[in-house]
């Protein structure tokens, strides 16, 4: 087992692809497509597994089948078609991204349908054990690998740059949904992982600590997004950021979590919180 570091944007410690025997989870953008492959040696992946389709995780996906066509990729079933046609996909993206799309993601290649392999949670493939675990997406997945000990958590988990001890739970739109989160971290939890495979960044070896730490800045977080406007929030999280990591450590977070994608996606959340309560 092994994590690969594309180099996002040419910057470390971003996003990270993690290789398990043979197999990869989460490839990252396309934009880094050449890291990676320079780091497999041009050699094909056993299968891809993806704990969600968003760019960041994914985007190299259908760029990786067109090199390999017999390449196999697992990924929630709410997940799968847009894999195949990835346009409301895209217009989703473009809203956020707009003209930085193909610098931040690369081309986004369409996966042929006979490629995917739908998951609902609860299988095993490939020596893992597959969940699903909403929240962050309605289409998230993680998955523990039983011989090692180790679970895969996508986003689930946040967003944490070691040596910087601060817990980042990425919030874009649309998905967000607060208790589902909770809830799929509590699956996580269960599962009593010896360690947590993390995209963005790296290992954890204390997963029942940061875990918890994972529910509470969720929860701290959501409730600052209803309290405050966008402005609001976004100062206030680049000064925590700030406060917490080094100026390289700094950089390197921002990127990762875009602030102002942030409250937009718990804005999203509480406006649907408002519309379901009448």
């Amino acid at each position: 087992m092994r994590l690969i570091d594309v180099l996002h944007l040419d910057r470390p410690h971003v996003i990270g692809c993690w290789e398990v025997d043979g197999a990869l989870v989460d490839p990252g953008p396309e934009s880094s497509l050449d890291t990676l492959l320079d780091e497999l040696d041009d050699t094909q992946p056993r299968a891809l597994l993806l704990t969600h389709i968003h760019l960041d995780h994914a985007a190299a996906t259908g760029a990786l089948v067109r090199r390999w066509p017999d390449l196999e990729v697992y990924v929630h079933e709410r997940g799968a078609r847009h894999l195949v046609d990835p346009s409301r996909l895209l217009a989703s993206a473009e809203q956020l991204y707009g003209e930085r799309m193909e610098e931040l993601w690369g081309e986004i290649v369409p996966v042929p349908e006979e490629n995917v392999r739908p998951l609902a949670g609860g299988e095993q493939v490939l020596g893992m054990r597959v969940a699903y675990t909403p929240g962050h997406a309605s289409h998230h997945v993680c998955y523990l690998h039983e011989a090692s000990g180790t679970a895969f958590v996508g986003d689930v988990a946040a967003v944490r740059i070691l040596p910087c001890e601060l817990v980042v739970p990425p919030t874009p739109p649309p998905d967000i949904d607060v208790e589902a989160w909770v809830e799929s971290i509590g699956i996580v939890e269960s599962w009593r992982p010896e360690r947590l495979a993390l995209t963005h960044f790296g290992q954890v070896d204390e997963p029942a600590e940061h875990l918890e730490r994972v529910r509470e800045r969720l929860r701290e977080e959501a409730d600052l997004a209803h309290l405050l406007s966008s402005d609001e929030y976004e100062h206030r999280h680049r000064r925590l950021v700030a406060e917490h990591a080094d100026p390289i450590t700094a950089e390197t977070l921002i990127q990762c979590v875009p602030p102002e994608y942030q409250w937009r996606g718990l804005d999203r959340y509480w406006q649907k919180q408002k519309a379901a309560q009448g």
